[in-house]
């Protein structure tokens, strides 16, 4: 990525704020290349093979989230959801489905230039950790295979979106010990600011559904630490 201008899908239906995007992040000097629905946008993310793709919840012929799903069953790639409403439902559906992160509308281009930086920043930092530090991790009945990026919880295989991985592995390195949504944001999403905590609350609240709601510890005001009985 260092060397050639990143890929960039854009799957927006609203054809101004496609545009809007598209001409920004050009001008960040990204490759971008823009579809207006979800079969198109799936087709896309097949044959262009984006690095990052931006996209939209509301689309016509099927939604992000389907478009989402299918996608990362065929070759895992960053996604930044775009979505109208700030509902925690449609947020936890998307983390669900294998997004790493989401704008609410409307959304400053600022803010969107920096969240696809970020997870252009973290994929590169995530295949580096994943050659440091122990190859497993084992806490109770909780199995983290970094080399394999795979969990297992009381031998059932757990399956986790990239960014959910990446939290898991960064609170199960320090088992019990608070770490706060600042700490979190700059080791799992490579980011400087406390600009994105409610990103943090949503991947946290996802990753409880699936470890279960017990094994994360909230400390308010604080953060989050992980804590899985033996």
């Amino acid at each position: 990525m260092s060397s050639t201008a990143a890929r960039v899908l854009v799957v927006e239906d609203e054809r101004l704020i496609n545009q809007s995007v598209v001409d920004r992040l050009v001008a960040e000097g990204f490759e971008v290349h823009e579809e207006y629905d979800g079969p198109g946008a799936v087709a896309a993310a097949a044959r262009w093979l984006p690095d990052v793709i931006v996209l939209d919840v509301m689309l016509p012929g099927f939604d992000g989230h389907e478009v989402c799903r299918r996608v990362q069953a065929d070759r895992p790639v960053p996604v930044l959801m775009l979505t109208a409403r700030d509902d925690e439902t449609d947020v936890l559906v998307g983390l669900g489905v294998g997004a790493d992160d989401y704008l609410t509308k409307p959304f400053s281009m600022r803010e969107l230039v920096a969240r696809v930086r970020a997870l252009l920043r973290r994929v590169e930092r995530a295949a580096t950790l994943a050659t440091a530090g122990p190859a497993a991790l084992t806490l109770g009945p909780l199995e983290i295979d970094r080399a394999r990026r795979q969990v297992r919880l009381e031998g059932m295989p757990v399956h986790l979106t990239p960014t959910e991985f990446d939290l898991l592995v960064c609170l199960a390195t320090e088992p019990g010990t608070v770490l706060t949504r600042e700490q979190l944001l700059a080791e799992v999403w490579d980011w400087r600011d406390a600009a994105g905590t409610r990103t943090v609350d949503s991947h946290i609240r996802s990753l409880r559904s699936k470890i279960g709601a017990s094994a994360v510890r909230t400390v308010h005001g604080v953060g989050y630490a992980l804590e899985v009985a033996p």
